[in-house]
């Protein structure tokens, strides 16, 4: 062998090795999350009884995230923690008096609305 195919040779080598670590680390990650939310759209934690039955699903970290993606939690399981204002991906703030606040799915949550529209937010027109 020469000095170059040799070169390839441990090159190839290496990329393989790092894409096999990489990949075993995704289908851990895909075997164990805390929330899946099933292709219907229903966000299952580990309490649900469907979680394990689940197996065509969005992996996420937590039970809000799973909502704020436009899930919902399983029946009977608790809802996320209402956020008390909501800047919507279009920048308009809406508190629970918003006629918008429900329908509001993709977010960014504040605590009050003097915080949402200091971030660049606007109030939404009535």
């Amino acid at each position: 062998m020469t000095q170059r195919t040799t070169h390839h040779f441990l090159l190839a080598a290496l990329l393989g090795l790092s894409l096999s670590v990489a990949h075993a680390a995704d289908k851990k990650e895909a075997a164990d999350p805390v929330v899946k939310k099933s292709d219907s759209g229903i966000c299952h934690d580990k309490s649900s009884n469907s979680f394990g039955n689940t197996k065509k699903f969005t992996a996420f970290a937590s039970m809000d995230e799973c909502v704020k993606s436009g899930g919902r939690p399983a029946a009977g399981q608790p809802a996320a923690a209402e956020p008390i204002v909501k800047k919507s991906d279009s920048g308009i703030c809406h508190d629970k008096n918003s006629p918008s606040y429900e329908r509001t799915k993709k977010f960014t949550e504040f605590k009050t609305m003097d915080e949402c529209v200091k971030s660049g937010g606007t109030l939404p027109k009535k």
